[in-house]
């Protein structure tokens, strides 16, 4: 991993809008762009296909034999997650999915196993990466870090506009009371919790629309990048 290849992180819990922020970024400054959760979402569903216990990180490695997982760019609407040859962008987006991603990403050998498959998205001429750990433990000397964040309540809102556009109702009270579940688990894992890296920007947004967070980004960017040249 070469530190001479600039990296943004956007940290933060589900719903917050990294996704959507780290695609339109990496669009603006031509850089590469990782969804560090559709890592964990593919295992996930992998997992869930082949019967495996979500509470037995042996039982969920084991599936890991017989995965054969990549993506591919899609410009500003980020990457296409693949299973094999079929395209499982939509299935990993479920709450099935999600939440069976949030149980497995808790656990340490299945955490070890993608590393380096996340890292290896650090290409020239940079690289934005978003997910919970980036600017914590996969990028950790990353040159802008961001902590993106919103009320649970706006978060599910937000996801349950997402499920009607697909035609799935959803109610905004049982999707409050996941994220809320999800964001509990997150942050007190042992392993990797959902925490600040302690030199990252953080930015609340739910008042901001999503052009305002990416021009909040991109200025920081842009300041870091004057003062280094």
């Amino acid at each position: 991993m070469s530190v001479a290849i600039p990296v943004i992180t956007i940290d933060g819990p589900s719903g917050a809008g990294k996704g959507t922020a780290a695609a339109a970024v990496a669009l603006q400054l031509n850089f590469h762009l990782l969804d560090s959760g559709a890592v964990y979402r593919v295992a996930a569903l992998h997992a869930l296909r082949n019967n495996a216990d979500l509470n037995d990180e042996a039982s969920v490695l084991a599936t890991f034999s017989t995965m054969r997982a990549s993506f591919e760019p899609k410009g500003p609407d980020g990457v296409a997650a693949l299973l094999g040859e079929e395209d499982v962008s939509l299935q990993i987006r479920t709450e099935q999915t999600g939440n069976a991603a949030s149980k497995v990403a808790v656990m340490p050998g299945v955490r070890a196993a993608v590393l380096d498959e996340q890292r290896a998205f650090r290409r020239s001429p940079g690289l934005v990466a978003d997910g919970r750990d980036m600017g914590t433990v996969v990028f950790p000397d990353a040159q802008l870090k961001v902590f993106l964040t919103a009320s649970p309540q706006e978060r599910a809102i937000r996801r349950a506009k997402q499920l009607k556009d697909k035609g799935i109702k959803a109610s905004i009270a049982d999707l409050a009371r996941e994220i809320g579940e999800r964001d509990t688990r997150d942050a007190s894992r042992t392993h990797s919790p959902l925490v600040p890296a302690d030199d990252a920007i953080s930015i609340e947004s739910s008042a901001l629309s999503i052009d305002e967070v990416v021009e909040r980004i991109v200025q920081e960017w842009s300041t870091r990048a004057k003062s280094e040249s």
